[in-house]
Formats: C-alpha cells, structure tokens, sequence
C-alpha cells in the first residue's frame, strides 16, 4: 500500500462527485467526452484486478468507489445525451 497511490486515488475521488453533479444539474453534455470517460473507467477496473490478482490490500475499495463515480457520471452522460436530442426534436405531438 502506498501513500502515493492512496493520495492520488482520494484527490480523483473527491473530484469525481463535483463532475456528477454538475452533469446531473446542467441536463447537459457540454465539455464532457464519453471517450474520455469510458478509458478512465476501464483503468480503475484494471486497478481493481490488479489489487485482486497481485497486491491486495485494503485500497482496492478507493479504485472501486472512484470507477463506481466514474461509471455513474457515464450513465449520467448517456441520459443528458437523450434529452439533449428529445430537446432538438421538439415536443412530441
């Protein structure tokens, strides 16, 4: 366990919760990249299996809390993506 990887994954994780609520607020995707989301996300799970496989000790759960945060903020941009287009097509009739 180290005190770096420790510091970086609480500093991502506090950040995490800011970019969720602004997206959950704003109904909207500007500025945010799907692509951008998704790599970051698949890194936190190969950090889980890396703590799983090889070096388990008790900070697997801050890679677990952050990709949980990140996969939220992807399941957030997926619905502002649908009301960005419903809002483009107008009112149903």
């Amino acid at each position: 366990m180290s005190v770096f990887e420790i510091t970086m994954l609480v500093c991502f994780g506090v950040a995490w919760p800011f970019s969720i609520l602004k997206s959950w607020r704003s109904r909207s995707n500007g500025g945010k990249s799907v692509v951008f989301l998704v790599v970051i996300f698949v890194g936190y799970v190969a950090g889980v299996i890396h703590k799983a496989l090889y070096s388990r000790d008790p900070v697997i759960v801050l890679y677990m809390l952050n990709g949980i945060m990140v996969l939220a903020d992807i399941l957030i941009y997926v619905r502002n993506h649908h009301l960005e287009n419903s809002a483009k097509d107008g009112p149903a009739e």
